[in-house]
């Protein structure tokens, strides 16, 4: 009996070091990005708090408000991700009772024929009975190893990366809504100026008429202004048609019919682009959902990783009863039906056909790919940072330029006017300085759009706002990426119609 009993010990301490060597030889590959390296100030890990600051409030449209809080609150996507979080938040209260004793009671009524020849003798041998059996059941697992703490961290880990991709979620669908609401402001101030557009290829044309019949153009000019009447026309049913289609993305994004919002109008004058600072702090980013969600999911795989590692060690149990059993009803509850006992229990792992090895290489895997998920986001991360900061600071140099050579053009269209009425030029040189001033509307409208576009793109690329520094005084009064040129341009509505002699 002694040497049975040293060999078994000596087999359980060979089986359990060498589980360990095998399992310590499977280590993560990858580690995380230095945030430092890439500009990034590092953080604390930290849940994320399902409040998402209103940062379209910026843009003073009341009507975009509206649009986005009704999708925030009745779109399948953010539902989705809702319904996730309640999932994570479900599996982290079961992970957390593993570790807690666990209690039950239990009552047991069995009708029962005892076997003549087993372990009960007469009378109860050959007859058939009534057992009953009232008991309190308790068992705990000990966690001496940290099997339990660490999937319960897993579990913790996962409910935090849901609560930051619901954050995500809700960032991505109202900078969407609100994209979308500019584009639709767009494509309508461009129909404004297709529209007067027509009407000067009307005009036009109805002039080469009167130069044709007075012998002063030729047929070709004819030919030429009947062509350009259609061609517009075809334009502005383009426009109208992306107009529709844009309208029934935009109600779609807010869980609407796609015909709800057919009669929306945006006027893109009424936005505010919201304010951006002359040097973005790059360690918002580590507070974006995204790249939080990621963070989690590492935590989340390391506490899975751990836990595959504990189960190497042995599982300490511990189980109790105490009730009443007794052969015939009338007689469980009396005392001398009393029953009780305690039941300690240790499971040492020897031999599973590399199981567990095969658990924790999977679990280490997983490890390793939640690390690179989570440095491709930062990557990523950056980049659009980096990309919608450089977008905001070209766009308002471009709207600058812009500005500036609308002035001129609008000046000479107005001398071409002034000479018109004094009988010094034609008609045809007004109409031609202004579709020179018609395309420069074009492009205002479309830098003016893209303006909006990528400010909104920037506020979601460091997670949905910031708190800038205060201005100095002297510069409080200025845009943060406004040209020193800006002030002097005209404030005109750049999609209204030119009138005859409108001075800019």
């Amino acid at each position: 009996m002694r040497v049975a009993r040293v060999a078994a010990a000596s087999l359980a301490a060979l089986a359990l070091l060498m589980a360990g060597c095998a399992q310590q030889a499977i280590q993560p590959q990858l580690k995380a990005l230095n945030a430092e390296a890439l500009g990034v100030e590092p953080t604390e890990a930290r849940p994320v708090s399902s409040d998402l600051s209103e940062w379209w409030t910026a843009c003073g449209d009341p009507q975009l408000d509206g649009l986005i809080r009704q999708a925030l609150a009745d779109s399948p996507t953010i539902q989705v991700a809702q319904t996730r979080l309640q999932r994570a938040q479900a599996q982290e209260m079961f992970a957390s009772g593993a570790d807690k004793p666990q209690v039950q009671l239990s009552s047991e009524v069995d009708r029962q024929r005892f076997t003549e020849h087993g372990l009960y003798p007469p009378p109860v041998a050959g007859s058939t009975l009534t057992t009953g059996t009232l008991q309190l059941e308790g068992s705990w697992e000990l966690d001496l190893f940290g099997k339990q703490r660490s999937e319960i961290e897993a579990s913790i880990g996962q409910r935090r990366a849901s609560e930051a991709d619901l954050q995500a979620a809700r960032l991505l669908l109202s900078s969407q809504v609100a994209r979308q609401y500019v584009q639709l402001g767009r494509l309508q101030a461009q129909r404004d100026v297709a529209v007067r557009a027509l009407t000067q290829r009307e005009e036009m044309l109805a002039l080469i008429r009167q130069r044709v019949d007075a012998g002063l153009d030729t047929n070709v000019e004819l030919r030429q202004g009947q062509g350009a009447v259609p061609d517009t026309r075809q334009q502005i049913a383009v426009l109208d048609e992306q107009i529709d289609l844009t309208r029934h993305a935009l109600a779609v994004l807010v869980g609407r019919a796609p015909k709800a919002l057919d009669g929306l109008n945006v006027s893109l004058e009424g936005l505010h682009a919201p304010d951006v600072p002359q040097s973005l702090p790059l360690d918002l980013l580590a507070r974006r959902a995204d790249v939080m969600a990621a963070r989690w999911r590492v935590e989340s795989a390391r506490g899975m990783s751990d836990a595959a590692r504990a189960t190497f060690y042995p599982n300490i149990d511990l189980t109790s009863y105490a009730g009443y059993n007794a052969i015939g009803l009338s007689q469980v509850l009396k005392a001398s039906s009393l029953q009780w006992g305690l039941l300690p229990a240790i499971h040492l792992p020897l031999f599973d056909g590399d199981r567990r090895l095969a658990n924790l290489s999977a679990r280490v895997a997983d490890q390793d790919a939640s690390v690179a998920s989570y440095n491709q986001t930062v990557l990523q991360a950056v980049q659009e940072a980096v990309d919608q900061i450089d977008s905001v600071r070209s766009v308002a140099r471009q709207q600058g330029e812009q500005q500036a050579a609308q002035v001129h053009i609008e000046s000479a269209y107005d001398l071409a006017t002034q000479r018109y009425r004094a009988g010094l030029g034609g008609y045809l040189t007004v109409l031609s300085a202004e579709s020179a001033v018609l395309a420069q509307r074009r492009q205002a409208v479309d830098l003016k759009a893209r303006a909006l576009d990528t400010r909104f793109s920037l506020i979601r690329a460091v997670g949905g706002g910031w708190a800038p520094s205060p201005a100095p005084a002297d510069t409080q009064a200025r845009s943060p990426v406004a040209t020193p040129a800006a002030s002097t341009l005209p404030q005109k509505n750049p999609s209204q119609p030119l009138q005859s002699g409108e001075r800019s």
